[in-house]
């Protein structure tokens, strides 16, 4: 069963380097149309700065790019891009925009700072594991929750919504394939009442026990 890790949302972070300033901004994205309109928001963002150097690592089509933006070759998008894959993330795109500070750097020390940069932004961005999941919908009578809720604690789950109205909605999230007891178990204390619903499999964050 295929899982990769990524991030959710965005972080920023920033480091200085003899008196340049570094700042890499961090972004989950799907496609590379995403990442280059997060790569042109940075830009405007910024539009002062002497470079904006990015990379990123879509899950479609293996896709990697990266750009030094006018840095020495390999000193400045090939270190953010090494950071991301060291990192084992996917769907990430990072911007690095360096404000000179007057003081050159070196081959080396722009190395050093980019990818200790890219690091920080990384850091500071949530990590989620995405996996190939399914979601049971089980639709219930009151009496039958507690039941319901406390099989489903033995088994890898996690509760993804629940509604209370005239009876009890519970949708949980499985990996896939491994739904196969819980439901046997839940249809035994169902007795053929209510409706257990599965759906397709998909990619979503799982974290059993949530």
């Amino acid at each position: 069963m295929a899982s990769y890790t990524t991030i959710e949302g965005r972080a920023e972070a920033e480091i200085e380097e003899k008196k340049s300033r570094f700042i890499a901004q961090v972004a989950h994205v799907e496609t590379e149309e995403e990442a280059l309109a997060f790569l042109e928001e940075i830009r405007a963002k910024h539009r002062t700065a002497r470079h904006n150097v990015y990379a990123y690592v879509l899950r479609a089509e293996n896709r990697v790019r990266y750009s030094d933006d006018g840095e020495p070759q390999k000193t400045a998008g090939l270190p953010t891009l090494e950071a991301i894959q060291h990192a084992g993330l996917v769907d990430v795109a990072v911007v690095v925009t360096r404000y000179f500070g007057g003081t050159l750097l070196g081959t080396g020390g722009l190395v050093r700072a980019y990818t200790q940069c890219t690091q920080a932004g990384l850091a500071a961005a949530r990590k989620v594991v995405v996996s190939r999941c399914v979601d049971i919908r089980i639709t219930m009578a009151y009496p039958q929750y507690d039941q319901v809720t406390h099989t489903a604690k033995q088994y890898e789950t996690m509760v993804v919504d629940a509604q209370f109205t005239h009876e009890v909605t519970l949708t949980l999230r499985m990996l896939e394939g491994s739904e196969t007891e819980l439901l046997q178990a839940v249809r035994e204390i169902m007795r053929g009442q209510g409706a257990i619903d599965v759906s397709e499999a998909f990619d979503a964050p799982f974290c059993a026990g949530e």
